[in-house]
């Protein structure tokens, strides 16, 4: 690996879209567009964790789908660059997608529906070494043992099916299947939410452990903000398929630079019966319709500091401090309530 290569990004996403046709009629006339992912552009850094979050519709989980190919993007360009190579995913034809999709693996929001109920652990996790030709026979067995033990399962279990989980045990099972490959990027959407609390803190060390030990790149899909404060070295915030702040995780929770942010962090339950409720906490309104978005900066409908350049400027992608970026007019002038 050379030395530009190696300082470089593992992702780099430059103005990422994805439009889904509405079509309607007979002929099937595509009369508008549903603006899913606008416009993204953001970096990953190798060994990092960069957490996403946003309100549901906010277009998450499809920017994870177009990154890992699962559906084709509509325009702009996503720099992959695992083990010294450099390749655009976004424009890469299907035959030469396999070889790059080992490198990138998902870990999913349930941890039962990922799972096929009609195969035993040993199937789910060695299937991704055996479709690649990776291992056979005893090396594999020996692989899958391996994985199993190291995400917290004992390896008596390996013929058992999905059913006879818990709900922690089958993300384990999940995690294991995403490592088979020694990928270099893990999207790990939501992974937690579908867990007790309790179970929650384990598999968030879990994958805090197994980061540092196989020196993995994630990106961490969340809605709750405590979850992503405890995982991320970066946020980025979006909002209606755009971002609208990005920022390494401590200055984006104790000064945030835009007020969507600002109306998150507002939102947190914190267990602190002496803290003063926020006057204006939380959000008005409902997620804009991503097929017909208000003109100018998304967010302004719902916008306690909005004033009418917001309806009809988008504003710019401004750097506000290091590796700070905030998109709002105001930015510069605005002081907004993080959390310490």
């Amino acid at each position: 690996m050379d030395e530009s290569t190696s300082s470089a990004p593992l992702l780099e996403i430059q103005n990422l879209c994805k439009y889904f046709p509405i079509e309607r009629g007979l002929m099937r006339r595509v009369v508008g567009h549903v603006r899913a992912v606008d416009d993204v552009n953001l970096t990953v850094g190798h060994g990092k964790t960069l957490g996403l979050v946003g309100e549901s519709g906010s277009g998450k989980t499809t920017l994870a789908r177009c990154i890992l190919r699962a559906i084709a993007p509509t325009s702009g360009r996503m720099i992959f660059r695992p083990q010294g190579q450099e390749v655009d995913i976004a424009g890469l034809p299907k035959k030469e997608l396999r070889s790059i999709r080992r490198h990138m693996q998902m870990i999913f929001q349930d941890p039962y529906s990922s799972l096929d109920p009609r195969k035993t652990v040993y199937d789910i996790v060695s299937e991704p070494l055996r479709l690649n030709q990776v291992a056979s026979g005893q090396v594999l067995e020996d692989r899958v043992k391996r994985l199993m033990e190291r995400v917290g399962l004992s390896i008596k279990y390996m013929h058992r099916y999905p059913h006879a989980f818990s709900g922690g045990q089958r993300q384990r099972i999940g995690i294991a299947r995403a490592l088979a490959l020694n990928p270099s990027l893990v999207v790990a959407d939501e992974p937690v939410s579908a867990l007790d609390v309790s179970v929650q803190a384990q598999i968030l060390n879990l994958l805090r452990d197994l980061q540092s030990e196989f020196n993995l790149t994630y990106l961490f899909i969340a809605h709750d903000l405590s979850v992503i404060e405890h995982t991320s070295d970066e946020v980025a915030v979006m909002y209606v398929g755009r971002l609208v702040e990005q920022a390494p995780t401590k200055a984006l929770f104790r000064t945030p630079r835009h007020p969507y942010t600002e109306a998150l962090m507002a939102s947190i339950p914190l267990p602190d019966p002496d803290r003063p409720l926020p006057v204006q906490g939380g959000l008005e309104g409902e997620l804009p319709d991503p097929a017909h978005p208000p003109g100018g900066c998304y967010f302004h409908p719902r916008c306690k500091y909005a004033r009418p350049i917001c309806s009809e400027q988008t504003p710019p992608w401004t750097e506000v401090g290091p590796g700070h970026h905030a998109a709002c007019h105001f930015t510069r002038e605005l002081t907004l309530q993080g959390i310490e």
